[in-house]
């Protein structure tokens, strides 16, 4: 089992946790709180794991040369709070109380642009690639201390990117369990 993890209200990072700052964030709109968490799923190239490309990605310094699949997607600017990797390392890349860019164009509940209100984090994987035990103990960890952390995460506030962005997104994919999640998360 993954041990409790633990936010520090102030610079809303998860302690002990490496941090590598992306510039693509700002401020949430005045008075807007994190509502909702979105799971997504990435894989740089698609289909391939490990390596620094998410990193590069996620800190603007992707090079376009490094893969084919790259030069598409080199001048994009995203980000999200957190990536879970493989192993179950998470990496945070924005404070969780402001606003980072993973969502795009999306909605949920009625309201659009969920990067107002949302938290975003990425699994390293693929949409049919199964995901990985310590995947699954890191992120129902991860869901534990950012519900602890900021109350308005309630339990039924949890979407995939296919559910905030249809049509448009499919990830994290059929490959992921969320019964699994769930079960993790109801046992924590």
């Amino acid at each position: 089992m993954t041990a409790a993890l633990r936010i520090d209200p102030a610079s809303g990072l998860l302690a002990g946790v490496r941090y590598q700052p992306s510039p693509n964030r700002d401020a949430r709109p005045p008075d807007m709180l994190a509502d909702l968490i979105v799971v997504h799923g990435i894989s740089l190239p698609p289909g391939e794991f490990g390596g620094p490309w998410i990193d590069a990605l996620f800190t603007n310094c992707l090079d376009p040369g490094a893969h084919p699949y790259f030069q598409a997607i080199a001048g994009l600017r995203v980000s999200a709070h957190l990536l879970i990797r493989r192993d179950g390392e998470p990496v945070q890349y924005v404070p969780f109380h402001e606003r980072a860019w993973h969502a795009g164009v999306s909605h949920y509940g009625g309201r659009e642009r969920c990067n107002d209100f949302s938290i975003g984090i990425e699994l390293e994987g693929s949409d049919e690639t199964p995901y990985t035990d310590r995947q699954y103990a890191q992120l129902a960890a991860v869901i534990r201390a950012l519900r602890s952390a900021y109350p308005t995460l309630a339990p039924e506030r949890l979407a995939g990117h296919a559910d905030i962005a249809p049509g448009r997104k499919t990830d994290p994919g059929p490959a992921f369990d969320w019964a699994r999640l769930h079960r993790l998360l109801m046992a924590g």
